[in-house]
């Protein structure tokens, strides 16, 4: 009795020694490379910040992002910004959402303001400093005391606090604007209005003629502009899958780009990250 009880004693510790090692290895495998930012704390960080274009205005006609004009419509309704090398990242960070916010200047409110980067920024304290936000003038003036907008843009220059959060489209769901450049067998699209982490590492394209895992990789032309050279006749409808920069986390708008596709025309998916 008591070897059997010793034996089934030793197994019974062996298995548990198993289950520990598989299930914190399965934890590890699994770990996504960073929690949504819905779901992490506000971390704040100093940078520079100026302003652009008009001083009620969208900085610039959708910028460097590719946007057009939809940064002066709701949702982004002009809280953008141009960003410096620094935060751009080539381009990979178009859509993604911060909130800024100055205190240094009397005219400042202290509260703070989301805005999108929609526009990158090349030189000047943008190259020079480890981070600079040149935002739309709505953008700089929404950091001010109500009614004190014009004041705190006079100051042209101020320091300011600036935190990575969430992007939050109020239920909106993301949306693709085919280049006009577009034909059968060269596609490319603007992804709009990610929620969540608002950037993306990555854009692939899955045809109605392929195999369900046959997913063509699109590449990154410019800012939020995916394109695909297929070299062949490419079979709508076609589904898009994105993968978020920030988390890694996967998407896909199920044929979303419909039979009988227009260049230049926009299509909305029924899916968004939040």
């Amino acid at each position: 009795m008591a070897s059997l009880s010793q034996f089934s004693f030793s197994h019974m510790l062996v298995f548990i020694l198993l289950a520990f090692f598989c299930f914190s290895n399965l934890c590890f495998c699994f770990k996504p490379k960073h929690f949504n930012l819905s779901t992490q704390a506000v971390h704040w960080s100093s940078a520079g910040a100026t302003w652009y274009g008009s001083p009620d205005g969208a900085g610039s006609d959708g910028g460097a992002c590719g946007y057009g004009n939809i940064v002066s419509q709701a949702p982004f309704s002009s809280l953008v910004t141009g960003i410096g090398p620094s935060l751009y990242n080539s381009g990979k960070e178009c859509g993604a959402c911060y909130k800024i916010k100055c205190t240094k200047h009397p005219m400042c409110s202290g509260k703070p303001v989301r805005v999108v980067i929609t526009d990158f920024c090349p030189g000047g304290p943008c190259a020079s400093e480890s981070a600079h936000f040149d935002l739309s003038g709505t953008a700089f003036g929404s950091m001010a005391i109500p009614g004190e907008e014009n004041k705190l843009r006079d100051a042209g220059v101020l320091q300011i606090r600036y935190a990575r959060v969430a992007c939050d489209y109020s239920g909106k769901t993301i949306m693709f604007h085919v280049d006009p450049g577009s034909n059968h067998e060269y596609f490319a699209v603007v992804v709009e209005f990610e929620e969540g982490d608002g950037d993306l590492a990555r854009v692939d394209l899955l045809q109605a003629s392929s195999e369900p895992d046959e997913w063509w990789e699109m590449n990154q032309s410019w800012g939020a502009v995916w394109q695909l050279n297929a070299g062949t006749e490419l079979h709508p409808p076609f589904s898009i899958r994105l993968t978020s920069q920030y988390s890694g986390q996967t998407l896909v708008a199920k044929n979303v780009i419909p039979i009988g596709w227009q260049p230049g025309a926009t299509y909305r998916s029924l899916v968004n990250y939040l």
